[in-house]
């Protein structure tokens, strides 16, 4: 298939110069390692399944390898279930996000002990090159060597753990234990009073959903719309009514939105507004759509100030994106990224977080140009730069990342778990997955399903 051709492509090309050990994404045939363990892998586009396999060990410096208490399952690692993400490999071990204990550390490791709990980026980063220098973490210089990333999008993306050999080949926590490269730069630990299920999210979903609003800029008074109401999406709400938002527009579905509506904070519920975008049509019409309704809801018929994609690129509309992306002459479509475009306000802000992997026809570049549109790509998000930040608001009681977990499953499960996700069963918004190694489920958090 595409993905598994391009990382053959890639191992016949050659990466550029490693920094760090990449494509170690399974661990069966180092050697060294005693015991195995429970893992998710990737058997091929729509097959996951959780196996028994080899443990990892120690294989730089400055390596730790984490027991895994705590992982779960983002919208992004559906991207990989579809098959949309090249290069990857079938036994690729998944997950970037997890948090656990230090069970082994390398010698060259400092600040790191056995047996404290840390919470890992999804990222892998150096601390060292221009961008770790400025926390801009998701872009290190020095983790991901993969020349096809560099021919596609001008440079490479820093890597990232269980997210393809395109992003550096890490095995991912998914697991009952990861390797953690450079593991005292880019493990934070967790404070004795903060259960896993609380510091968890510091890995990924929080600072994306924080960066994408601060990096788009939300400004008091200003009136957003979200499209996509998923996890990220929901904490994308929460914290531009932070920022001072005065009306936070959902773009999406049933069921999301009216599960969303049930774990929006009560005391914003008057800032809250919801848009089923399947009730309104779309394309070149005289009807209703997801422009005109926003145009209708905010600034007097302008339109939102800000519009914020916390979706993703696969997803069409249309037949005509659908066929396209069939056919391979786009990745991506471009049908959210037009309604934003067009339905803010003029010289409005539009930011890009939901995973977009290659390339989109039929973008409305007219519309960005003449109305003074800014179209920003928001990346990676830069976890290093605000997990600190994070985690304190979550001591502090000012942050309840609860709010969007909705379900709790053991790590056998995991692969059952992708496929009730993807398929909207449940209305499972955010889940923690544990382990045998997890400690016993923290007070008011969700009861272990199993399936």
């Amino acid at each position: 298939m595409t993905s598994q051709a391009a990382y053959a492509v890639e191992q016949a090309i050659g990466h550029e110069k490693e920094n760090v050990k990449q494509d170690v994404s399974n661990y069966e045939g180092l050697g060294g390692q005693e015991g195995t363990m429970k893992a998710l892998v990737w058997q091929g586009k729509q097959s996951v399944e959780v196996v028994d396999t080899a443990k990892p060990r120690i294989l730089e410096d400055r390596d730790v390898i984490l027991k895994v208490t705590g992982t779960t399952v983002c919208g992004s690692d559906l991207h990989l279930l579809h098959g949309t993400v090249i290069q990857m490999k079938k036994g690729d071990i998944l997950g970037h996000e997890f948090c656990g204990i230090a069970d082994q550390i390398g010698p060259g490791v400092k600040n790191i002990q056995v047996g404290k709990r840390y919470v890992a980026a999804f990222q892998i980063t150096c601390g060292e090159c221009f961008y770790c220098k400025q926390k801009l973490s998701s872009q290190c210089e020095k983790t991901n060597s993969n020349t096809t990333a560099k021919a596609m999008y001008g440079s490479q993306s820093g890597g990232f753990f269980g997210y393809s050999h395109f992003t550096g080949g890490f095995a991912g926590g998914q697991a009952e234990y990861v390797r953690v490269p450079i593991g005292d730069v880019n493990l934070l630990e967790i404070p004795d009073d903060m259960p896993d299920e609380k510091a968890l999210y510091l890995s990924d979903v929080l600072p994306t959903a924080y960066n994408a609003v601060k990096d788009t800029a939300v400004y008091p008074g200003d009136q957003v719309a979200i499209f996509g109401a998923g996890p990220i999406g929901q904490m994308a709400g929460v914290f531009a009514i932070g920022e001072g938002a005065s009306r936070v527009v959902f773009v999406d579905t049933e069921p999301r939105i009216s599960a969303l509506e049930k774990r929006w904070p009560a005391e914003h519920k008057d800032k809250l507004v919801l848009v089923d975008y399947k009730t309104l049509s779309f394309g070149v019409t005289g009807k209703e759509t997801v422009v005109s309704k926003l145009k209708t809801l905010c600034n007097g018929g302008r339109g939102p100030d800000v519009a914020i994609e916390c979706a993703a690129g696969e997803y069409a509309k249309g037949w005509m994106h659908w066929l396209e992306m069939s056919l391979g002459a786009e990745t991506d479509t471009s049908e959210i990224l037009n309604e934003m475009v067009e339905g803010v306000r003029n010289y409005g802000r539009c930011g890009v977080t939901g995973v977009y992997v290659g390339y989109t026809n039929h973008f409305n570049i007219g519309s960005l140009m003449q109305r003074g549109i800014r179209l920003i790509g928001n990346g990676q998000a830069p976890v290093m730069k605000y997990w600190e930040e994070l985690r304190d608001k979550i001591q502090k009681g000012e942050l309840d990342p609860m709010q969007m977990v909705s379900h709790r499953f053991r790590l056998e499960d995991i692969d059952k778990v992708y496929y009730k996700f993807d398929n909207k069963e449940d209305n499972i918004q955010k889940v923690f997955v544990e382990t045998k190694f997890s400690f016993p489920r923290a007070e008011g958090t969700p009861e272990l399903t199993k399936l």
